[in-house]
């Protein structure tokens, strides 16, 4: 019984820690996840490109096997090319190519529509402790493709939208687990929130992110310099999740510009795309 799946990354419109609602968008990199199941009635879990933690992915395939098997143990073992800690859902693809490679190799992919594919990574995400929000956000637009506006309180798809942009990255050495963010601190720019919501849901997206990042920046002590560099340039531009990662969209001739400027800091500055697909069995 095996089974295989990838899902993509997301970057940030609105993070949804001060108020719940939340918003992001997929990009075109990739987390694959390759599933053996057999009669052993125990799960491990590998990473092959690294030595994190494996308790999200084994819980992935737990909680499938208990909803759609009939006792299974096996093996998970996943590939990325998502930076890790970085604030690009490296956690979300992951979770999504697990739910679906297990899916997959129940031969059960069409017991399970996507957003409920996507409620089962979120709840196994929540039991391993790798999220606050839950990030059902970050989860739908991996899972689904495109933009989405979501209450991460109700595990509610708001909006689903199609975009189309170039994604300029800069990813700096540091990084940063979103369990680790303080909570209590981003609760106070919800009237800010409140305002990227209202953005967002009206298709103001590229304002909204470059609201939310600089409030988020501030709530979270992350330098805003980035974000300033890239406004004259950049359709919006944002800290992605928790940082971070600072993530610009626009056109790839004028984020060109802003690649110039953020390449003489250290880190990666990297290019990718809007993604209107979201996970796929393999």
């Amino acid at each position: 019984m095996q089974g295989a799946a990838a899902a993509p990354a997301a970057g940030t419109v609105l993070n949804a820690l001060a108020t719940g609602t939340g918003s992001a968008f997929a990009i075109d990199v990739e987390t694959t996840a390759r599933v053996t199941l057999d009669d052993s009635g125990s799960i491990t879990g590998a990473i092959t490109d690294g030595d994190g933690d494996t308790a999200l992915i084994e819980r992935c395939v737990e909680r499938v096997v208990d909803r759609f098997g009939d006792g299974q143990g096996g093996h998970v073992e996943t590939e990325s090319s998502v930076p890790t800690a970085a604030g690009l859902k490296s956690s979300s693809a992951a979770a999504n190519a697990t739910v679906l490679a297990t899916l997959d190799a129940l031969d059960a992919g069409d017991a399970c529509s996507r957003t409920a594919a996507t409620r089962i990574g979120v709840e196994a995400a929540r039991d391993a402790g790798v999220t606050v929000t839950g990030a059902f956000d970050d989860a739908a637009a991996s899972m689904l493709g495109g933009l989405v506006v979501t209450d991460n309180d109700e595990d509610d798809l708001l909006v689903r939208d199609r975009v189309h942009w170039d994604v300029l990255v800069w990813t700096p050495p540091a990084t940063a687990h979103s369990a680790d963010a303080d909570v209590e601190r981003c609760r106070q720019i919800a009237p800010m929130a409140d305002h990227v919501a209202d953005l967002a849901l009206s298709g103001e997206y590229g304002t909204a992110m470059t609201v939310n990042g600089l409030a988020y920046a501030a709530a979270l002590g992350f330098d805003p310099d980035p974000m300033v560099e890239a406004m004259a340039d950049a359709r919006g531009v944002s800290l992605s999740g928790t940082g971070p990662s600072v993530v610009a969209v626009g056109n790839r001739e004028h984020l060109e510009a802003v690649a110039d400027r953020w390449d003489h800091r250290e880190g990666r500055t990297w290019f990718t795309t809007t993604r209107t697909r979201g996970a796929r069995v393999l």
